[in-house]
C-alpha cells in the first residue's frame, strides 16, 4: 500500500473524491454536510470550507486536499 505523509493511498483518493462532490454538489445537503464533516474531521485544517467555497485561486480538489494536509495548527506560547 502507498502511504502519502501518513496516509494511505486509498484515504487520500477518497478526501479527493469528497471535496470533488462537495465542489460540484453532489448529494443531499445532509449527505453534503456528511461530506464537510468527515473532511473537518481527516484534515488538520480547520477552514477546509473556505479552501473548497471561497478560494479564489481556482484550486482543483487535488490542491485543495494537499494544502490543507500540509497545514498545520499555530501553537500560541503559554501566557505569563
Amino acid at each position: 500500500m502507498i502511504h502519502l505523509g501518513g496516509m494511505n493511498m486509498s484515504n487520500h483518493v477518497h478526501l479527493i473524491d469528497l471535496v470533488r462532490k462537495l465542489m460540484n454538489a453532489e448529494g443531499t445537503e445532509d449527505e453534503l454536510d456528511d461530506m464537510l464533516n468527515e473532511l473537518e474531521q481527516e484534515l488538520p485544517y480547520t477552514e477546509i470550507s473556505n479552501l473548497i467555497f471561497w478560494d479564489d485561486r481556482d484550486l482543483t480538489p487535488e490542491q485543495i486536499v494537499e494544502e490543507a494536509l500540509a497545514a498545520r495548527p499555530i501553537i500560541l506560547p503559554p501566557q505569563p
